[in-house]
């Protein structure tokens, strides 16, 4: 594999052992981006001179015989909803185009710690609130497997940036399938940790400091193993946790994927997905089984899917309406209390959760304590579910007003965010999921699955889709990059 795709586990070796210096491989990425980006826009802001001088302190460094950390060198991009200090943050909203961040967030400062520099961050929906990635301030991303689809989002740009060969390690963040939509769409990795275990100080809006609910932030990249590096060097207790705390996540046990409990959920009413990514569950459960796995299509957790949306539906625009300026706000107020009281579709419930009281909030958290233990129950017996991320492959752009667009599935129109279904049964229970390749549609696009385990048991995912590609394959450039 040419050396731009290569993951950062490998070039870090490199590095390490001067077969290629860090300015080498940082000018590599940034004439690639240079050359190809125009036609993905992925990588939206450059910091190619603060990369190139950092990468040269890189090689001085290693020529003196010193190390700077894991990653020593390695060029790497982030999206743009992280802090850096110097550069924009805006979550792509036009008001915050000139909000230049003084310091770096967390997870940035933890990858400089370990010897990364940043050439760039990359793009992002508006108020990273959809499954696209275009905005009024840096335009629209394409997917590098079809220009005329979409990349996924939020964490669009990071996960094109990936399969474009531009960046060798990304981060992304994840609330309704933001890392994994991305890495299902554009053939790449991504981890969904378990809620709080990568700190998320300064992946945020001016002013905000509090980690909110059910929203995580996490890495992406073009190998389990790289996913697993990641999380070695970005998890850990928030800053302010720190003198008290310390994180010790469990190590991977299962030796080969014969040793797995897999349950498989390839479809479900509530959210039907096309018959091509229910099939690539079956099959690769069927493969599964023939390599000597225990696996089951009918395990199930012990829990109503209805209510588990319901409340994950509540959660989620409780966080992400808690912004909202005070006349939206009041807006959205009196149309929730124009509702029909019997009215319990996902509009109504997502229209009344923006508005929600305390009291409601509190209501839903017990609740989701349920669905943690239905969960936790589930694991004592299974060690991995394995389901869709969303319903199709990559599909065309559409940049409507929400209210006007659909998502066809089997021929058959479904309301655009009834997709949220795979991603919310997950994160409504804080549970890590890790999104792998599994090759591609008739139509040659990626088709992404996820790989979900109990709470904190996140390196149990990740090796077991590092399995899985050493058994089947992992990550493949698109055509023409």
């Amino acid at each position: 594999m040419e050396i731009q795709f290569e993951t950062a586990t490998e070039l870090a070796r490199r590095i390490r052992s001067k077969e290629i210096s860090s300015r080498e491989l940082t000018d590599i990425y940034i004439g690639r981006i240079e050359a190809l980006d125009a036609e993905i826009n992925a990588v939206v802001v450059r910091d190619f001179e603060r990369a190139r001088r950092a990468a040269d302190r890189a090689d001085s460094t290693l020529a003196k015989g010193g190390s700077l950390g894991a990653i020593h060198g390695v060029p790497i991009t982030i999206k743009e909803a992280y802090n850096i200090e110097g550069l924009p943050t805006t979550w792509g909203i036009p008001q915050l185009k000139n909000n230049i961040a003084d310091e770096d967030s967390e997870t940035v400062r933890r990858f400089k710690a370990a010897g990364a520099h940043f050439i760039g961050k990359t793009n992002v929906p508006l108020n990273l609130a959809d499954f696209q990635s275009f905005n009024e301030i840096y335009g629209t991303t394409n997917n590098p497997w079809n220009h005329e689809r979409i990349p996924g989002g939020s964490s669009g740009g990071s996960a094109a940036a990936l399969a474009a060969g531009f960046t060798a390690l990304e981060s992304g963040s994840d609330i309704g399938g933001s890392i994994r939509n991305p890495a299902h769409f554009c053939g790449v990795y991504g981890h969904k940790p378990t809620w709080s275990v990568v700190p998320q100080r300064g992946h945020s809006l001016p002013g905000a400091l509090t980690t909110p609910d059910i929203a995580v932030v996490g890495p992406m990249a073009r190998s389990a193993e790289d996913l697993a590096l990641a999380m070695n060097i970005v998890s850990g207790p928030e800053p302010l946790d720190s003198p008290g705390w310390q994180l010790v996540l469990p190590q991977p046990e299962k030796k080969k994927l014969s040793d797995f409990r897999v349950a498989l959920w390839p479809d479900e009413a509530r959210a039907p997905v096309s018959t091509e990514v229910a099939d690539r569950v079956q099959t690769v459960g069927d493969r599964l089984a023939q390599l000597g796995a225990v696996v089951s299509d009918s395990a199930r957790p012990k829990f109503d899917i209805e209510r588990s949306h319901r409340i994950y539906l509540g959660l989620l625009n409780g966080v992400m309406a808690s912004a909202l300026p005070d006349s939206d706000f009041e807006s959205m107020r009196l149309g929730a209390a124009g509702l029909d009281p019997d009215d319990h579709s996902d509009d109504a419930t997502m229209l009344r959760a923006a508005v929600q009281s305390h009291r409601d909030w509190l209501r839903s958290e017990n609740a989701r304590e349920s669905l943690r233990m239905a969960w936790r129950e589930f694991f004592d017996e299974w060690d991995i579910l394995l389901c869709p991320q969303t319903a199709t492959p990559a599909f065309a752009h559409d940049q409507r007003p929400f209210g006007l667009r659909t998502l066809e599935v089997n021929g058959e129109s479904q309301p655009y965010f009834k997709q949220l279904f795979w991603a919310g049964l997950i994160t409504v229970a804080f549970l890590p999921s890790t999104v792998f390749p599994t090759g591609t549609s008739s139509e040659g696009l990626p088709i992404g699955l996820q790989a979900v385990g109990p709470e904190f048991d996140d390196y149990r995912c990740i090796d077991f889709a590092r399995l899985m590609a050493e058994e089947f394959g992992g990550f493949i450039p698109p055509p023409g990059y």
